[in-house]
């Protein structure tokens, strides 16, 4: 059922109150919307309750209230546990806006999930830490049924820029996937240059110019993705080879530093790996080709 209290605004469900959770409550009801909670530890839902949000006493109270409920929990697994324990019959004519990280494949089995139940689900995959919420200069990724993401986009952008990126449940958390192995492999980069400088006694303020200079990739971006789309990775300007080498030059200095090499390591044997395949002299764009397979 619906809610019965009056609003000009969209009534909305948060279930999971995590940093991320607890930043989009908010964000709704910054905006003047009517929003019901509900957390495992109820005790996290006060100060949004003395903002004028309701704490549903269940979870099957919780789906019961709104038609659009944005799930924020940990992992797929609690989803299943949270939904699970609700009455399967407060989940139809549900819109589950699924926040949840995981994997493309997990994110289309829970979309089957909820269509057994009558309910329909977005698969939403935020690009924005909490503090990014609320600013339409954020973005989160979409995917599912376009004419419900259509219904309910208006509400999605208080939250952040909604971004469609198709009907298959999986894509948005596949998109979403794609995004974090590159910062988390950037920003591990970082934290490795990091504890290099303080084993020299510079301080990461010490080398913040540098880092930013060379974690803004735009160029290289730029210059390789025609290249690569083309299937064109020759060596005419950088060789894989020179990238093995330098690779190296960064393994021995992290360890004559006194500091852990596992994560040069891992990259100078992916350069290895290139060179094996008979890559030497090929662009490290190559590099994509070999990455394309699993390692022996």
């Amino acid at each position: 059922m619906s809610s019965t209290r009056s609003t000009s605004k969209t009534s909305v469900t948060v279930i999971g109150l995590g940093p991320m959770g607890r930043a989009m409550a908010t964000a709704f009801l910054d905006r003047g919307h009517d929003v019901t909670l509900w957390n495992r530890t109820a005790s996290r839902a006060d100060d949004l309750v003395a903002r004028g949000a309701v704490r549903a006493a269940s979870v099957s109270d919780a789906l019961a209230t709104n038609e659009l409920v944005v799930l924020s929990l940990t992992d797929y697994d609690a989803l299943y546990a949270v939904l699970g324990a609700a009455d399967p019959a407060v989940l139809s004519g549900r819109v589950l806006v699924n926040l949840t990280s995981d994997t493309p494949a997990k994110a289309r089995a829970a979309a089957a999930w909820a269509a057994e139940h009558g309910a329909t689900q977005l698969t939403g995959g935020v690009l924005t830490p909490p503090s990014g919420i609320g600013s339409p200069a954020s973005t989160t990724l979409y995917s599912g049924p376009r004419e419900v993401f259509d219904a309910h986009r208006a509400t999605l952008e208080v939250l952040t820029g909604a971004d469609h990126r198709g009907e298959d449940p999986g894509l948005a958390a596949f998109l979403y996937q794609l995004n974090m192995v590159m910062f988390w492999t950037a920003l591990t980069g970082y934290w490795q240059a990091v504890a290099m400088a303080g084993a020299h006694g510079l301080t990461a303020a010490d080398i913040l110019p540098l880092a930013t200079g060379a974690l803004d990739l735009t160029r290289f971006l730029e210059f390789y993705t025609p290249r690569i789309d083309a299937g064109d990775h020759g060596g005419d300007v950088d060789r894989l080879t020179m990238g093995a080498a330098s690779a190296e030059h960064v393994l021995h200095t992290a360890l004559d530093a006194g500091v852990d090499g596992a994560l040069p390591a891992a990259v100078l044997e992916i350069f290895r790996r290139g060179e094996a395949a008979g890559r030497g002299a090929d662009s490290a764009s190559s590099l994509v080709e070999v990455l394309k397979r699993p390692a022996a």
